[in-house]
């Protein structure tokens, strides 16, 4: 059975999780302490310095790793992700330069150096649907990440419809990327349903959004902790745990990571998600900074396999 690393996406805005006299710096070393794992979030808005990397690796135990969101033109969100024009008629426009690519990883290099990094995590736009051309980009950032793992979200449900399902996965499969499996609200195209696959032996990965349907398109939200404001029950998370240990019995290692960044939710789910697995979490017993969730539950999700 593989390791099962559970830990949140980013660490930054859990600012309710962190003692007074935490400076911002310290951060990420104190987070360490409880989880092995954590998702760069913010290489998507912007291009980070190497130093910031070398730091983060500095101050992290050794056998604590990262995955890191790739940069936003790279999913080719570009300029048009702040226009909010997402046409697939405009799709040349979002192409990534050359310049895009050797930028980004020169950024992640000293992560890398360190053997802390552990996946570059791509997270495609709604606009990003399941054509030819987009499945042929698939196969160009493979050839620019030749060495590299690859975590591979999908965020229109066209990849997962129908016939499409099994032609996605096999794609995944050719370019030995992970498939990654989303928890979230179940809403119009650019939901997906929560399918778990391996298609890399090396990694699995799932997500966990939360499940407030009412801020899962909301577009004057101003954080993005009013998109992820939901704490899921015990009893939610626990719907996950037979498909998670299935994972692992076919990958070498899973990624579970909360992005549920309302307060301290994620920090507070991560460590129902280690007792529900079995693990002995070095995170006590903590209550949830801000009360209940402000959505009502949507209910049990299907599952599939």
């Amino acid at each position: 059975m593989g390791r099962i690393l559970v830990g949140t996406c980013n660490w930054a805005d859990h600012a309710a999780f962190y003692p007074r006299g935490v400076k911002p710096a310290e951060r990420i070393s104190y987070y360490a302490n409880y989880f092995p794992i954590v998702e760069v979030d913010a290489s998507f808005y912007r291009l980070m310095p190497p130093h910031n990397f070398e730091l983060w690796a500095e101050r992290t135990p050794d056998d604590f790793v990262f995955n890191v969101k790739a940069y936003r033109t790279l999913t080719r969100h570009g300029e048009r992700y702040e226009a909010g024009k997402r046409h697939e008629a405009d799709a040349l426009e979002l192409d990534p330069t050359d310049e895009d690519f050797r930028l980004f990883k020169e950024s992640i290099q000293p992560l890398k150096a360190a053997g802390k990094l552990r996946a570059v995590h791509f997270q495609f736009p709604p606009w990003f649907t399941a054509t030819d051309r987009n499945r042929q980009y698939l196969e160009v950032v493979r050839e620019y990440f030749p060495d590299d793992l690859l975590a591979v979200e999908f965020r229109h449900k066209s990849w997962l419809a129908g016939e499409e399902l099994d032609r996605t996965m096999e794609k995944l499969r050719e370019l030995d990327a992970a498939y990654t499996a989303v928890d979230q609200p179940q809403l119009g195209s650019g939901s997906v349903p929560p399918v778990a696959e391996v298609t890399t032996p090396r990694l699995s990965v799932v997500r966990f959004h939360g499940r407030n349907y009412r801020s899962w398109y909301k577009k004057d939200a101003r954080t993005s902790a009013e998109r992820f404001d939901y704490l899921y029950s015990k009893d939610e998370l626990a719907e996950w745990v037979p498909t998670i240990e299935r994972l692992a019995h076919a990958a070498n290692e899973v990624h579970v990571l909360m992005n549920n960044n309302r307060g301290n939710y994620a920090v507070v789910n991560a460590r129902d998600v280690q007792l529900l697995l079995g693990q002995q979490p070095k995170l006590p017993d903590i209550e949830p900074s801000e009360g209940p969730p402000r959505a009502p539950k949507q209910g049990r999700l299907p599952l599939e396999a």
